[in-house]
């Protein structure tokens, strides 16, 4: 088995595996800001089976999200409707809303792919690869320059999280009605 096979069953149960080690990171980790950039991933494994290379262009960057229901503030007064519920309804999942607050941060990168780090009882961890769509080392590689004419993909639902909160990894039987989406029917039919 190669190396990062071996990485690989330590991430499975990084608990038992790592530890005292792991407890300090979260330490560490919950000090600083919601988002990190790192000179390396933590997870090279992950990182190289989702399309990070190490060059100039790419790099990743360490979110963090609050985790819990997701409620709007108490009601003090006034009256509400029926349907004025104050548990919010959200399609999305962390990891999209984690690689779309990593999009903002660096504004002319686009999100290539992300994967899970750690949580704890309030925060999760994502590591977010993001590509410089201006540099010159990316639009000469040949397996990233098609990212340079992609523009704002984690807000379109366009990454792996983003497809999968819009019902995309499925296919075949049970899944006839997710495809095409209800506007692109639309479109279709004018």
């Amino acid at each position: 088995m190669g190396m990062y096979k071996y990485v690989g069953d330590i991430w499975k149960k990084p608990k038992q595996n790592l530890g005292s080690v792991w407890r300090e990171r979260l330490i560490e980790w919950r000090k600083q800001p919601a988002t990190v950039r790192l000179s390396r991933p933590t997870r090279i494994d992950r990182a190289r089976a989702l399309g990070y290379k190490a060059k100039q262009g790419i790099f990743v960057v360490r979110q963090r999200v609050v985790r819990g229901g997701r409620q709007r503030p108490q009601f003090k007064s006034g009256r509400r409707s029926k349907h004025m519920r104050r548990k919010q309804v959200i399609a999305k999942n962390y990891r999209q809303i984690c690689e779309e607050r990593a999009c903002r941060k660096y504004k002319n990168c686009e999100v290539l792919n992300s994967y899970f780090v750690a949580k704890d009882g309030k925060y999760i961890w994502y590591e977010v690869i993001l590509v410089d769509r201006t540099h010159p080392a990316i639009k000469a590689d040949k397996n990233l320059s098609w990212i340079t004419n992609k523009k704002g993909r984690a807000f379109r639902g366009l990454t792996s999280a983003g497809r999968k909160s819009r019902g995309l990894h499925n296919k075949g039987l049970g899944a006839e009605k997710m495809r095409p989406s209800h506007r692109a029917k639309g479109r279709k039919a004018n």
